[in-house]
């Protein structure tokens, strides 16, 4: 046998030291694959029910069917709740794959929803790891993979459930392209933000946090081929986001530009109003852009709200001033964080005054789902830094081994409970209308009593969309004859679907059900054929 050398004792704890990090790196892949795995049983699971199906997602259906089979290229995304304009039309984009692969199913096109949802966690996952170390990592991912707001964005079609993903990769890019110092980086986070801007307008408020670190990285490069590639980037994003609107550009030029004036007209009329006073609708929107990720609508369960918003606080604070692992760039973080926060919930005070008031049935956190990233990050960061906490030097001396526990017991006391409540306040296995089944059925049901006539529609009240049954019926073969028509003048031979909406009831002045849509079609000769509840108040009467 050779003798051992001189070198190889000094080598062992080289050899140590590698092999500890092989297993942390194991250990870490197998973390971020539970994280996955928990994110996806939530959210794949009785997807085909889970997700409710009405108006908007019957349109974006039928945008997205008229797309792929029809190839009638859409130019405007879907319609703004408030307003008469619409949003971006790239979230049509998008979701095109899956509705040209599965022949326009809308558990298809939901399921590349909740796929995103998925990637989101992951992406979160990465940029809190980044940040602050594998621990913080582990928290975000598993705090935005049990979030029972994260999960139900990601089991329904509609366009803000996008920006989970949109917006936590322009974030993570963004700090990707500030540490790194590669200007590419720049361009992703630019198509990250023009992405959220598209699925929803006020998802341009993240445009600004963006802009800003990129500003500020372009100020601390040498003058030269360093600053200039920055700039060359940002001059991607800006040709990106120009041609983005190229179809908005388009429509405008076939349209009498309808869409510049109507948001100019919503703008200059004051935009939404609201009876709430600034101070109070500052303080209500902070609670519900800081609480909503972790808890759900405020008024569910207002205590929860209230902690999980003093905890955003609190960890913002904490780890903008005491980072720790990471250090320097962990606290240039959680700045930048805490400042794209504070100008979400100043913006949104002044531009989305709706936030002030919850009406049930009529939720507007999607308002601000670009947040929620940063929510994530911010409280998983927190939890790293705890998780790593030994205590004082003082405390360590007085406790000894025992202050080594000390950390990792606050922090599972901070996230067990968020997680407990979020399994708990998971969305039901069915909507509350039966989702797409209970649409099919409604749409079979009313073809059923129209027989063989051409099948017409008509909403109450007026304003509200009736596409929530005009896509089953065009999936069931049966284009209606009209989206939007009068009842009191149908087409001869024609059958008259109208479908009413009890939720609108004062705006309607009836009761659905009977009384509605009877005044509706007084006098045009209407014999009724059918009547049912579709779905909870939601009633479809076909009239022959």
């Amino acid at each position: 046998m050779t003798a051992p050398t001189p070198s190889e004792p000094a080598a062992a704890p080289a050899l140590r030291a590698a092999r500890r990090g092989v297993d942390e790196a194991i250990l870490e892949r197998i973390a971020l694959m539970a994280v996955v795995v928990v994110a996806a049983v939530l959210r794949f699971v009785n997807l085909s029910t889970r997700g409710t199906f009405d108006a908007d997602q019957g349109h974006d259906m039928l945008v997205l069917h008229d797309f792929v089979t029809l190839g009638q290229v859409p130019l405007l995304g879907p319609p703004t709740s408030i307003g008469d304009f619409h949003h971006g039309v790239l979230y049509y984009f998008l979701l095109a794959p899956a509705a040209l692969l599965s022949g326009s199913d809308p558990v298809a096109v939901t399921a590349a929803i909740a796929l995103a949802g998925v990637a989101a966690v992951a992406v979160v996952w990465w940029l809190a790891r980044s940040i602050g170390g594998p621990l913080a990592g582990a928290a975000a991912g598993l705090l935005m993979a049990v979030s029972a707001s994260a999960v139900d964005e990601s089991t329904f079609i509609w366009n803000p459930n996008l920006i989970a993903l949109t917006s936590a990769i322009a974030l993570a890019a963004a700090w990707r392209a500030w540490t790194t110092r590669r200007a590419a980086w720049w361009v992703v986070a630019g198509a990250g933000a023009i992405l959220t801007m598209h699925c929803h307008v006020l998802g341009s408020i993240l445009f600004f946090p963006i802009a800003a670190l990129f500003v500020a990285d372009v100020r601390r490069r040498q003058p030269g081929p360093e600053r200039a590639a920055a700039w060359r980037a940002g001059g991607w994003v800006i040709l990106l986001l120009v041609l983005s609107y190229v179809p908005l550009a388009i429509h405008e030029l076939g349209s009498n530009v309808s869409e510049t004036r109507a948001a100019l007209a919503f703008v200059m009329g004051g935009g939404e109003g609201s009876a709430v006073s600034l101070p109070a609708r500052l303080a209500i929107v902070a609670w519900r852009v800081l609480a909503w990720p972790l808890t759900g609508l405020v008024t569910e369960a207002p205590g929860a709200a209230v902690a999980a918003a003093i905890l955003v606080v609190v960890s913002v604070a904490w780890r903008a001033s005491r980072a720790s692992g990471a250090g320097a760039d962990e606290r240039t973080a959680v700045r930048w964080f805490a400042a794209s926060l504070a100008w979400t919930i100043v913006a949104l005070t002044l531009a989305a005054s709706g936030l002030a008031q919850v009406v049930p049935g009529l939720p507007n956190d999607h308002y601000h789902a670009f947040a929620d990233p940063l929510v994530f990050v911010v409280v998983g960061l927190a939890i790293g830094g705890l998780a790593r906490w030994v205590g004082t030097a003082t405390w360590a001396a007085r406790l000894g081994r025992r202050s080594l526990a000390m950390g990792p017991t606050l922090a599972l006391l901070v996230i067990v409970p968020i997680i407990a409540f979020n399994l708990a306040h998971q969305p039901p296995a069915v909507a509350f209308d039966g989702g797409w089944p209970a649409a099919q059925l409604a749409a079979a049901r009313a073809i059923g009593a129209a027989g063989d006539r051409q099948i017409r529609l008509a909403g109450l009240p007026a304003f509200k969309s009736t596409e929530a049954i005009a896509f089953p019926l065009v999936h069931l073969g049966r284009r209606p004859v009209s989206l939007a028509a009068d009842p009191t003048a149908p087409p001869e031979g024609a059958a008259t679907v109208v479908l009413c909406d009890q939720i609108f009831r004062d705006a309607i002045g009836a009761d659905c059900g009977g009384p509605a849509e009877d005044r509706s079609t007084a006098g045009a000769g209407l014999t009724l054929a059918d009547r049912f509840e579709a779905a909870p108040g939601r009633w479809v009467s076909v009239y022959r």
